[in-house]
């Protein structure tokens, strides 16, 4: 598998793109349970099956790519990521997992999003496993599966570069108490732990979907409400935790930002960072977080990256 930082793109495949659709590539066949579970008799599914369906699971939308890198982290062995495409095809041709592609006027995507089928909740369930999937989860809009995709990126590269890095948590519920709102950051949460001290980060995943800038307003006014009222324990978190978006690209960080100042939507207890999708594939991610600062000649804001030694993987 090609090394993130041999990446060549000039634009995050996780970016929403004009008229784009999502695409059905799995498969309309009828497959019964009775012929699922002959196949787990036969061994022609296994425990390796059952790990890729755990993770699919926990992160409802995800690429082949991210599920190696995964694996990796876990020591779960499956050769190579050809030998996992296999595993991932008998999966979708039983009806266990589905898979959709992107689709607009620049052509298919360059990669396959798996996520739940009904059978799948099933095995999970008979294995004692948490499952909450429904079938509407798989009509979820484009823009809404590559926040999880762009968000998936995050965690990821936090899990494998980060020698701080301690837990994730894909779906964390958050909560506004003076709005009485429960919400969920779009790119979940990572906690990182060096000599017994942990802070934990909180990633907000925007995309340019039509009307972005007004579900952003939205979002970030739970965020203020929350960081208002914060005492230690709220939503689990022991202290307070350091917000990150995570935009589509750097015109796009300048772009939130923009709403943020002009709504009125700064949140002074902490310093607000940004992220694009792009700087993930970074060696290092120490240099990976932005903010904006008043430029005293100018008086104009500026942007600059932020070195966090944190984040360093040595």
């Amino acid at each position: 598998m090609i090394k993130d930082s041999e990446i060549i793109a000039t634009s995050s495949p996780f970016a929403v793109r004009e008229g784009e659709i999502k695409t059905f590539d799995g498969r309309d066949n009828y497959v019964s349970m009775n012929q699922i579970i002959h196949k787990i008799n036969m061994g022609h599914l296994n425990e390796l099956h059952f790990s890729i369906l755990e993770i699919v699971n926990e992160f409802e939308f995800i690429t082949s790519r991210q599920l190696c890198q995964i694996l990796d982290y876990k020591g779960i062995e499956y050769k190579n990521q050809d030998k996992l495409n296999v595993k991932l095809d008998q999966l979708v041709k039983s009806k266990i997992l589905t898979r959709y592609y992107f689709n607009s006027e620049e052509g298919k995507g360059i990669y396959r999003i798996y996520c739940l089928e009904k059978m799948g909740k099933y095995l999970l369930n008979s294995r004692g496993g948490e499952c909450n999937w429904q079938p509407t989860d798989n009509t979820k809009p484009v823009y809404m599966i590559k926040k999880r995709l762009a968000g998936n990126q995050i965690i990821i590269a936090y899990m494998r570069k980060v020698k701080a890095y301690d837990s994730y948590v894909v779906k964390p519920s958050i909560k506004a108490k003076s709005l009485n709102k429960v919400f969920k950051p779009t790119g979940g949460t990572v906690k990182l732990t060096k000599a017994n001290k942990s802070i934990e980060f909180i990633f907000e995943v925007v995309r340019r979907e039509e009307g972005w800038e007004k579900r952003a307003i939205e979002k970030i006014k739970f965020y203020q409400d929350f960081y208002n009222n914060f005492q230690p324990l709220d939503s689990n978190f022991k202290s307070m935790p350091q917000l990150v978006f995570v935009c589509e690209d750097e015109k796009h960080t300048a772009e939130l930002f923009k709403q943020i100042i002009v709504n009125k939507l700064e949140i002074p207890q902490i310093k607000l960072y940004f992220t694009t999708d792009l700087k993930q594939n970074r060696d290092s991610l120490k240099s990976t977080l932005s903010e904006f600062y008043i430029d005293e000649e100018t008086k104009k804001y500026k942007t600059e990256e932020v070195e966090i030694k944190l984040l360093d993987k040595e």
